[in-house]
């Protein structure tokens, strides 16, 4: 059935319902009487039955009309609530956001940031997608995803970005390794070692880094086993396969048979930076970089929504 009546068809219904005199809520409305009238007649004539029996003395509801008016209720109810739905979306505080993670993110601060966000705007739904940077930083420039957290640097000038985790490389080694049982040892001490390594076709962002800065000590890793993600290198770590170098967040992990180690002799850091697309955004996108901003940038110059001196990732 095509609804050929208006809200405030309903909205004078009710007031008569509720009034069951015409007077009284025609002076409720600020409408005259008769127009009055003639809008409960017109929602009678579209919905083909009677709303309200009417008499000299009195007017009462019918059955329909008892039916009608709890559906008029809900109607409104619904109306009322979607509006201030819209209005909280145009404001950023409801609607959806597509996020997308590294295993570095999802292992550091990235757990917090969602939770404190999730309580700050609790009708913004968040959808998580584990991804490597190279297929993030493609996700987010084509508008598949609103934000990625991925391995900086990027270098692409279409994405702005905000640096929010920091870390230091640690070693991780097999429990029952010689190293192992020490706290610290220098990078170069994995010289002649085995090494398991993320995927070189996802992980290259982070590749490149260990491969900088084992160069700079003299050696480059003997890469002899790849795994998809974190999980798979720890395993193959605990069946002694090789040692790895990973990202000192790595700590919040556990994995029974393997042995993290701090490096003496490396100060370098990995960022993990939350990537955006430049230019416009939506009310929530922009509501998400500000909160980023105010209570997750390690950035010391920390850079509007829509600045183009945002720091790229």
């Amino acid at each position: 059935m095509t609804v050929r009546y208006e809200i405030r068809h309903l909205k004078h219904f009710i007031a008569v319902a509720e009034e069951l005199n015409f007077r009284r809520a025609a002076e409720r409305l600020n409408l005259a009487q008769p127009a009055l009238s003639r809008s409960v007649q017109q929602l009678e004539g579209v919905l083909g039955f009677e709303l309200l029996n009417r008499t000299s003395r009195q007017v009462s509801l019918t059955k329909p009309g008892q039916i009608f008016l709890q559906g008029a209720y809900r109607a409104l109810s619904l109306l009322e609530e979607t509006n201030e739905q819209a209005q909280r979306a145009l404001k950023g505080e409801a609607g959806k956001l597509c996020i997308g993670f590294t295993d570095f993110a999802i292992t550091g601060r990235l757990p917090a940031i969602l939770d404190a966000f999730r309580s700050a705007y609790p009708d913004i739904k968040l959808e998580l997608t584990h991804g490597f940077t190279y297929r993030q930083v493609e996700d987010v420039k084509e508008g598949k995803l609103d934000f990625g957290f991925v391995t900086s640097p990027i270098g692409e000038r279409e994405l702005d970005g905000i640096t929010v985790q920091k870390d230091r490389l640690v070693a991780v080694v097999p429990s029952q390794h010689p190293l192992a049982a020490r706290s610290s040892i220098y990078l170069k001490e994995l010289s002649e070692e085995p090494f398991v390594m993320g995927l070189a076709t996802g992980w290259q962002h982070f590749h490149l880094h260990v491969q900088a800065i084992c160069l700079g000590r003299g050696f480059q890793p003997r890469v002899i086993q790849e795994a998809y993600n974190s999980e798979g290198i720890f395993g193959f770590i605990e069946a002694n396969m090789g040692v790895t170098l990973h990202v000192e967040c790595v700590r919040n992990y556990y994995r029974k048979g393997t042995t993290i180690l701090d490096l003496e002799d490396v100060e370098e850091q990995i960022l993990t930076e939350m990537i955006w697309l430049r230019g416009d955004k939506t009310p929530i996108q922009q509501q998400f970089i500000r909160f980023i901003q105010q209570h997750f940038s390690e950035d010391k110059k920390k850079s509007g929504p829509d600045s183009s001196d945002a720091a790229v990732g």
